[in-house]
């Protein structure tokens, strides 16, 4: 199993090419089903998750092919497609329940088994499973498999105010792609406003969708017949670019990020400054300078435009080596505090209970070997790495290539002593 080994203490400089998003990426290539031309995709992360959604489209019958450096996708779903995702292939991922409102709305009918994926709480798909139900489908749980088809005599859904319980990201993108090819209107409240849901929005548009509202809380979609192939490039990613920022800000250095997009990282950027560190912004870039300790910044995560959960272990893992104390309140994920036990065990100074975590700042973090427990848990672990005195093992890493693209050869780039080792 791949391991990191990273020997601490080095400032970086230079430049990083932030990836695709991951969370725009994986609806995006979902709603390649909602239309028999071809759609071409760039700047496609190289990620596990990409792979294994790739793995299940091709299960269905998808032409998918890799074309050109900057991550170039292109797809093709024909009509003669089988709308089935099984255990197999869903079980790592837990986004493959993405596939379930395009399938229904192009094909009338899919079979997709209950995701599996994630170690941070319950992320319930009954949300999922209400919306779809409101549009007019047909939807049992059996054996682990969601079963959907419409009513007999239907061949389209229908639109549907929907007003989601919580705001769910996925749910959002899911009711976009089936509304776009329902019959009448589908208003949804309470949406989802993250910057990758006006990025599958505006790729849902160029297809022939008629949407407004996307990135407020109240989305109105207007439904087609159908939809045409388009060409998209995939929004940077704003927690790899929030990553890097992190990880700057605790060695020291001056990086700058091409293509990061400052405005969709405004709660993070807001707390760098305050912890100490100077960040300008421009078309396509972000460029951080940071010297010496940081201050300690207090943050609770809440759902965007607020400070994002998938950023907060990286920043957690800077509170540890700023000076003075700080509090972390997690409000969206139970279970989220996994990385605290091996934070500790690199010398940090953090109680938890429940929700909060409080951390006492430490001149210096001692290397030793970690586990990593979920995706942002082992960025963070690398970020108190690249701090730590001497050498530190960062274990499990199959959890950082699920959401990072070549993390650590771009980590190397800008100065960082880092390798991957067996």
């Amino acid at each position: 199993m791949d391991k990191l080994r990273i020997t601490g203490g080095r400032p970086l400089s230079g430049e990083v090419i932030i990836s695709g998003a991951k969370n725009a990426a994986l609806p995006e290539l979902c709603a390649t089903l909602l239309t028999s031309d071809p759609v071409h995709l760039n700047n496609v992360p190289r990620l596990r998750d990409v792979a294994t959604m790739r793995l299940l489209l091709d299960n269905m019958g998808v032409k998918t092919e890799t074309h050109g450096e900057r991550g170039g996708m292109s797809f093709q779903a024909p009509d003669s497609l089988n709308p089935e995702a099984p255990y197999e292939l869903v079980k790592t991922m837990r986004a493959s329940v993405l596939v379930l409102g395009p399938l229904l709305a192009r094909f009338g009918r899919a079979k997709v088994s209950l995701p599996g994926g994630c170690a941070i709480g319950s992320r319930p798909v009954d949300q999922h499973i209400k919306g779809l139900q409101a549009m007019g489908a047909e939807i049992t749980v059996d054996h682990g498999y969601m079963i959907a088809s419409l009513p007999s005599g239907r061949t389209r859904l229908r639109g549907a105010h929907i007003t989601t319980d919580m705001v769910t990201v996925t749910g959002t993108e899911n009711f976009l792609m089936a509304a776009a090819l329902a019959e009448g209107e589908t208003v949804l409240e309470n949406a989802a406003q993250e910057p990758e849901i006006p990025d599958l929005a505006e790729m849902l548009i160029a297809m022939g969708a008629k949407i407004e509202g996307h990135g407020t809380s109240k989305i109105r979609i207007q439904g087609v017949e159908r939809l045409h192939g388009c060409t998209h490039q995939v929004v940077a990613d704003r927690i790899e670019a929030g990553t890097f920022l992190c990880a700057v800000a605790a060695t020291g250095g001056d990086v700058v990020l091409r293509h990061g997009r400052a405005e969709h990282l405004d709660a993070v950027i807001d707390k760098l400054r305050d912890a100490g560190a100077q960040i300008e912004a421009g078309e396509g870039f972000i460029r951080m300078r940071a010297s010496g300790r940081m201050k300690a910044q207090s943050f609770r995560t809440t759902e965007y435009p607020g400070f994002p959960t998938d950023m907060q272990a990286q920043f957690m893992a800077l509170n540890c080596i700023a000076t003075g104390s700080s509090k972390v309140t997690e409000t969206i994920f139970e279970n989220r505090f996994m990385h605290v036990n091996e934070l500790v065990r690199l010398g940090a100074h953090i109680q938890t209970d429940g929700k909060v975590a409080v951390i006492e700042g430490i001149e210096k973090l001692q290397g030793a070997t970690v586990m990593a427990t979920d995706l942002r848990a082992s960025a963070s672990l690398v970020i108190a790495g690249l701090v730590a005195e001497g050498e530190t093992i960062v274990d499990r890493i199959y959890h950082l290539d699920r959401g990072y693209d070549q993390m650590e050869a771009k980590l190397r780039g800008i100065g960082a002593d880092i390798e991957r080792i067996k």
